[in-house]
């Protein structure tokens, strides 16, 4: 992989600042441009070009969210993935996010290593999606919520795939790598990235998070809550 170009959109100058110095201390990133409110990010995409955009939900204006959906929307932006930076208070956006195309989220508060890991997982075609506790706040919301897993149309989209494909987008859904599948069906870590590239051609998914919210909402996998 080349240079991961990274826009950073957020209302707060001080904390824009501070993911600069951090992203440009790496060798493989750099930094294309900044933006205090979704419309100048969403140009700033459009007119520069990026890889990954950290994307504040609460700016004034054309919100992360609204950017979001309209960088997932355009066929020309395909290639850009959006990782949504949530403060705790705003987790309950973290499902909205996703189904607005968003390839993950990310507490403003990770340390320095989580924030560059994620970027570079997301720039590779990954989902941040695979800690355990963002599992459950995404089952959680979507048990909760209006997500139409008894739908026919989003349900029937799940007829084209082929049983090992379903079997692969369950453990996509479980936050699991594809070196982990390989290793669970016990296939070639190839073998898995095929399957993923045709469950994502198939289900016209952006990403693995999108593949993610399919298999939830479709009911392919069920909520799992302890206790």
């Amino acid at each position: 992989m080349g240079m991961i170009r990274v826009i950073l959109a957020d209302d707060q100058a001080l904390l824009r600042s501070a993911f600069r110095v951090l992203v440009e201390s790496e060798p493989d990133m750099t930094v294309t441009g900044e933006a205090s409110d979704g419309a100048a990010a969403l140009a700033l995409v459009r007119e520069r070009g990026a890889d990954v955009v950290l994307m504040d939900i609460r700016m004034p204006g054309l919100d992360g969210l609204a950017a979001t959906r309209e960088i997932s929307a355009d066929p020309a932006l395909s290639a850009v993935r959006v990782v949504i930076l949530t403060t705790f208070e705003s987790d309950d956006y973290v499902v909205e996010s996703l189904r607005a195309g968003a390839s993950g989220f990310l507490g403003k508060g990770a340390e320095p290593g989580e924030l560059l890991s994620a970027i570079r997982l997301v720039a590779a075609g990954e989902a941040l999606l695979s800690p355990a506790a963002t599992r459950s706040l995404i089952t959680r919301f979507l048990a909760t919520g209006d997500h139409g897993a008894a739908g026919g149309g989003a349900a029937a989209d799940l007829q084209v795939l082929t049983a090992r494909e379903r079997e692969v987008l369950v453990e996509v859904a479980g936050g699991l790598s594809n070196d982990e599948i390989a290793a669970r069906f016990e296939v070639s870590p190839l073998t898995v990235k095929t399957h993923i590239n045709r469950l994502l051609t198939k289900l016209a998914a952006r990403d693995r998070a999108q593949l993610v919210m399919t298999a939830y909402e479709t009911g392919l996998v069920r909520p799992r809550f302890p206790g």
